[in-house]
């Protein structure tokens, strides 16, 4: 019944309003997320999770609990994270050609990665990506009190301090011989 993300319902749409079908979700995140910007070499669980597809009477419903721990950049030092996301998805897919006649529909519904395409394949690419990026953390951080690199030699300040003279900004420097 499943390809990764992808759903063949022919068989569900066809059977009476309220039929159910579960499906196992399991891919790789990379694919689904390319601008999640994950860490290159990290290794990457894939995302996991099931979905229960429902024959409703305005098309597919579609409800999960997906999973996936990505590996993201801190955005003080630049080190490896990993970090779960959990995410829930409900969505009501739309055919585009009718089952039982064959031919071609216009479903109201205007975001075309909420339609069923004319094979009865129903795709969760879009709808999945978009809920991962949402899930993830905006400004991550590695530690709350993350020191960062040092802007001059671009040393980790969390394993080790630099030797690096912090410069005035030139704007403050009629101040500076307030300091002495």
């Amino acid at each position: 019944m499943s390809d990764g993300l992808t759903f063949n319902i022919a068989q569900l749409i066809k059977e009476p309003i309220g039929a159910t079908r579960i499906g196992e979700v399991s891919v790789d995140l990379r694919r689904v997320a390319p601008d999640l910007e994950q860490v290159e070499g990290a290794p990457q669980p894939p995302l996991t999770g099931s979905v229960r597809l429902m024959n409703a009477s305005d098309g597919i419903l579609v409800q999960g609990k997906l999973h996936a721990v990505a590996t993201l950049a801190c955005v003080r030092c630049l080190e490896a994270v990993s970090v779960p996301i959990d995410f829930e998805l409900e969505e009501v897919f739309a055919p585009t050609i009718d089952i039982a006649t064959g031919r071609a529909l216009t479903p109201g519904e205007e975001d075309h990665a909420l339609w069923i395409d004319e094979h009865h394949i129903l795709d969760l690419h879009e709808v999945v990506r978009q809920h991962l990026l949402v899930a993830a953390p905006i400004r991550l951080l590695c530690r709350d009190d993350c020191r960062g690199l040092c802007p001059q030699c671009g040393q980790n300040l969390n394993e080790r301090l630099c030797s690096c003279k912090p410069e005035m900004d030139p704007r403050w420097s009629a101040l500076a011989g307030l300091l002495n």
